[in-house]
């Protein structure tokens, strides 16, 4: 599991028939790349959320046959970092 924050829906019209209507959106570790994930929770930019990749980001999107290797799992209200407790604006 890593920890992401949410840029921004991503748009694509043209797809394949397993991503059905799934919403994909942007995201981005603290100080790593941009990814894109599937979005079953409801997640708006700016939220930070718990992310799965890999096999078990197949399972949480619903079927193991979903092609997706990044998929939200869940959305965070707050966290500790260093002993500090981290407020999550939302």
């Amino acid at each position: 599991m890593k920890i992401c924050q949410v840029e921004k829906t991503l748009v694509a019209t043209a797809r394949i028939g397993q991503l059905g209507n799934r919403r994909l959106l942007v995201v981005k570790e603290r100080g790593g790349s941009k990814q894109v994930a599937v979005d079953p929770v409801g997640c708006k930019p700016g939220d930070w959320v718990i992310v799965v990749g890999s096999s078990a980001a197949r399972t949480a999107a619903g079927s193991n046959d979903y092609p997706s290797d990044l998929t939200i799992v869940g959305i965070i209200d707050y966290w500790e970092e260093d002993g500090k407790k981290e407020e999550v604006k939302r």
